[in-house]
């Protein structure tokens, strides 16, 4: 628990290096509180084949978010902090939880501003017999120092790498120097993980699987991305080419933002992906882009029992 509380005194878990002290109820930029705050329990049949295979992978959406895109379609945990903040010890048992299910993984959905928790949380649930792989399903935008908190407990990294320009960073996201930070905590994920590793099923059991989303209006920045990738971490590197941009949030009010993508920008960030040699790829489907895929957060799974029933007392 020191550890925890030095990293949070002086908050330094994501790139912004805010300072906030939050062990004394002081916020940063993502807003986000002292004790880690979840909006849903579930299980994701859609993410990646080797992510939710047949059994779905069991995710935990945490609130807030250091990043404001936007367009984010989960808006409502990410920027107007809906959830339910839980103890250190409730969130172990949630993992645990999630096992007992019989998802193949556990799926941490925007967790970066709760690493020094979920890390604490993880080495519980570890104790106690959690020994299904762990995603991390990142933004992108993390810290070394950070990511390294993680080191030993995350099994398949999943990070975005979203602008090549930074000027679409501070844009669309409100936060500087998106690629360089990106492509730094990239290199370390695939340090930290090593090669890739699926089972007889194609399950992920260790690796890192990168997100692109095509942007309306940028799919030569998304070639720029893909190019990237290629010489940093070659070929055989697992990437999900997502064409399911829907303008929601704020970004139906931003004229470059408030259409969905046409299939000639995905075709020819496609056409490249291959041009340069990656080799293994996933691609959507154009009737990916809507808004049905958003989860309903309504605290499912959050807290255990008693305590909700204490709630629905109040």
């Amino acid at each position: 628990m020191e550890k925890m509380n030095e990293a949070l005194s002086h908050c330094q878990v994501c790139p912004r290096n805010c300072g906030a002290d939050r062990t004394n109820g002081k916020l940063g930029f993502c807003r986000a509180p002292y004790l880690p705050k979840v909006a849903l329990v579930s299980r994701h049949d859609w993410e990646e084949p080797p992510i939710s295979g047949t059994k779905g992978s069991g995710t935990v959406f945490f609130s807030h978010c250091n990043l404001g895109c936007v367009f984010c379609q989960n808006h409502d945990i990410s920027q107007n902090g809906f959830g339910q903040e839980i103890s250190i010890e409730r969130l172990a048992k949630i993992f645990l939880e999630q096992q007992e299910r019989g998802f193949h993984n556990i799926n941490l959905v925007s967790a970066v501003q709760f690493i020094p928790q979920v890390a604490k949380a993880l080495k519980m649930a570890k104790e106690q017999g959690l020994n299904i792989p762990v995603v991390y399903n990142s933004n992108g935008y993390e810290s070394l120092e950070g990511l390294r908190m993680l080191e030993g407990l995350v099994d398949v990294y999943l990070p975005d790498f979203k602008y090549w320009d930074n000027e679409l960073g501070l844009e669309y996201s409100n936060c500087p120097n998106y690629r360089e930070t990106a492509a730094a905590a990239i290199l370390e994920m695939r340090r930290q993980v090593g090669k890739d590793i699926l089972d007889e099923n194609g399950l992920m059991k260790k690796g890192i699987i990168l997100r692109h989303l095509v942007l309306p209006g940028q799919y030569k920045d998304s070639m720029k991305v893909l190019g990237w990738i290629r010489k940093n971490l070659g070929e055989d590197t697992f990437l999900s080419l997502m064409s399911q941009y829907t303008p929601m949030h704020r970004a139906k009010e931003i004229k470059a933002l408030s259409r969905k993508l046409t299939t000639f920008e995905y075709d020819k960030v496609v056409d490249h992906f291959f041009e340069i040699g990656l080799k293994n790829g996933f691609m959507q489907k154009r009737s990916s882009a809507t808004s049905e895929y958003t989860p309903t957060f309504d605290l499912s799974g959050v807290m255990d029992a008693e305590s909700f029933i204490k709630r629905e007392e109040k």
